[in-house]
């Protein structure tokens, strides 16, 4: 998922974004996961406990995890705080929404005690700034993966294995209730006798409400989980890729989309105008306006070609060596002039 994407680029990155002929920095990637994982780690913790625990325990539990001194940069909110650290914020969907877990009652306090909180849009940091008080923050923008740059259709027969049709729109992603399924099944039942010759693939991880909106609708076919690595080329051989989402805090399909030179479908909602840049077809995230863009794009009349070059265009805006270095200009702002240097980044997995 995007927040995992995010968390690996970065800390690959990191050592190199920092280099300079003045600047001596030591890099280590703190990997906590809990105690009963069976995925390598570099420490092991009680998440759920730290996650629950009050302030006070929270900051004396990152005392001991992290290196004394260091700048720490911590990408995910149920681990514990450190003195003086930067915080990633994707999104408030924890706050907003009851099936993205239980927020952490620490965190608005912990955000604003940070010395600084970078935000993967604007609309994020918009979010932050007026939901928590927090003042320091920076926006810098996810990259995308060159894999999507380069992505080449699929041919009929890698199609025909897949189970994908000849002509399709893609939704790729989660079920959540923010992703707004419902919202594409009416749009599909509404549209699909227009389309008689294209289908609805739904690309994503097994989920109950999902099944119970897309069974049985007809034109529309749910493939579950797919290689990560094939996933760019079934973005570059689709139709159109939807993003119906009522809130994302950058959106990344919608850039990886246009990367491909797939034409995308989004609702104006949240941070996805922002991300699309004008290049994507932005309708009402009511049924009625998921389905009048899809008539649009998928129209004889659409001009595919140019739609693809303005997407591709807006794509070449983001790169994972350019968030890279955005994060280095913070790392470097709060430093200051101490040499040598020692940053942490930390990131949580289960």
């Amino acid at each position: 998922m995007g927040a995992q994407i995010y968390q690996e680029q970065i800390a690959a990155r990191a050592a190199e974004s920092l280099r300079g002929p003045d600047d001596q920095w030591a890099v280590k990637r703190v990997i906590a996961r809990s105690l009963r994982s069976p995925l390598a780690g570099t420490v092991r913790l009680p998440l759920g406990a730290v996650e629950r625990a009050g302030g006070a325990v929270r900051r004396s539990v990152g005392r001991v995890i992290y290196p004394h001194g260091a700048l720490v940069h911590r990408m995910e909110l149920g681990l514990p705080p450190a003195d003086g650290e930067v915080v990633t914020m994707h999104d408030v969907v924890a706050w907003r929404f009851p099936d993205e877990g239980v927020p952490v009652a620490s965190a608005p306090a912990e955000l604003r005690r940070a010395a600084a909180v970078i935000c993967v849009s604007r609309n994020t940091a918009n979010d932050v700034a007026e939901m928590f008080g927090v003042e320091r923050i920076h926006v810098v923008y996810p990259g995308v993966a060159e894999s999507f740059r380069d992505a080449q259709p699929l041919s009929d027969a890698e199609r025909e294995r897949l189970e994908l049709p000849a002509r399709y729109v893609l939704h790729a992603g989660g079920a959540s209730l923010r992703k707004n399924l419902a919202g594409l099944a009416g749009a599909w039942q509404l549209m699909r006798d227009s389309v008689p010759d294209t289908e609805l693939v739904l690309v994503g991880p097994p989920h109950p409400r999902r099944d119970e909106l897309f069974q049985g609708l007809p034109g529309a076919r749910r493939l579950g989980r797919m290689p990560a690595e094939l996933v760019p080329r079934i973005v570059a051989s689709a139709a159109a890729v939807v993003v119906p989402s009522l809130y994302e805090g950058f959106g990344l399909p919608v850039i990886e989309a246009m990367a491909a030179g797939t034409p995308v479908v989004a609702a104006a909602t949240s941070s996805l105008p922002e991300v699309a840049g004008g290049a994507a077809t932005l309708t009402a995230p009511t049924p009625e306006g998921i389905a009048e863009g899809l008539r649009h794009v998928l129209d004889t009349r659409f001009d595919r070609g140019e739609a693809a070059a303005r997407g591709r265009a807006r794509a070449a805006e983001f790169s994972w060596e350019r968030s890279a270095r955005g994060h280095a200009d913070v790392w470097h702002a709060l430093a200051g002039a101490k040499t040598p240097r020692f940053g942490g980044i930390a990131a949580r997995s289960n």
